[in-house]
């Protein structure tokens, strides 16, 4: 068997003498390979999490780990690492796709976005907002999408606000009362494409978070990746400081 797609390096791990086995995303999925020399120091630059190659995968049967070859597209991990937030979200996107995404199941919706948020992964202002939309995305693509269209109290069309942690779906600023401080709040920029702010983004961090937790990873009893749990700690610091 054998394929040929653009793929994203999801995660590496040392794998005998200078090898490694690597997890890639492609439209068809994620997928693992032994990358023969993977370790080395010469390959260091291509074989990077959140890196986007040109891959191709082999194996005599369908079943088995195949060797995975790749030739470098977009040098992600090099870019975002001159910006520390930069680099928290590529890992934060990386950790959150090898652990939520079932192995050889297609996902191009996934795929697409992610290639989205990598190839603006140095934009200044970007990423942050790119990763909550495209984990919106992601628990959408698995089933357990937030409707955010409409308030969950029927009759009240009063400006959204919030949304339900039991239920994902939105909740108006009059709808929500007393029960406002057990919602999540729901920031403005997923609704009107606006730029948020570190403290919006933020907010969008904790309302994806919290399903991803619950259900993507939740369904898999795994935890949220240390490298998302990361991510939020930096900007829930940034925020304490402004």
């Amino acid at each position: 068997m054998e394929w040929q797609e653009p793929a994203i390096i999801l995660d590496i791990a040392g794998y005998g003498e200078g090898d490694a086995l690597v997890t890639v995303l492609t439209p068809a999925g994620a997928w693992r390979g032994l990358a023969k020399g993977g370790a080395a120091r010469r390959h260091a630059a291509t074989w990077q999490p959140g890196n986007i190659i040109a891959a191709r995968w082999v194996a005599r049967l369908a079943d088995q780990l195949g060797t995975l070859t790749g030739e470098l597209v977009h040098p992600a991990a090099a870019l975002a690492m001159h910006d520390r937030v930069s680099l928290a979200v590529l890992n934060a996107a990386c950790a959150v796709a090898a652990g939520a995404l079932p192995e050889r199941e297609s996902h191009p919706s996934c795929f697409a976005g992610l290639a989205r948020l990598l190839a603006g992964i140095a934009i200044e202002g970007l990423a942050l907002p790119a990763l909550v939309g495209w984990e919106l995305e992601l628990l959408r693509e698995l089933g357990f999408g937030l409707d955010l269209t409409r308030s969950a109290i029927a009759g009240d069309n009063d400006v959204l606000a919030y949304v339900s942690p039991r239920t994902g779906r939105a909740v108006s600023l009059s709808g929500a009362g007393a029960w406002a401080d057990r919602l999540l709040r729901l920031p403005p920029f997923l609704l009107d494409g606006a730029s948020p702010g570190l403290a919006d983004c933020l907010d969008g961090l904790r309302l994806t978070g919290h399903f991803l937790a619950r259900d993507a990873f939740g369904a898999r009893h795994l935890p949220l990746p240390p490298a998302r749990l990361r991510l939020y700690d930096l900007i829930a610091d940034r925020v304490a400081e402004s």
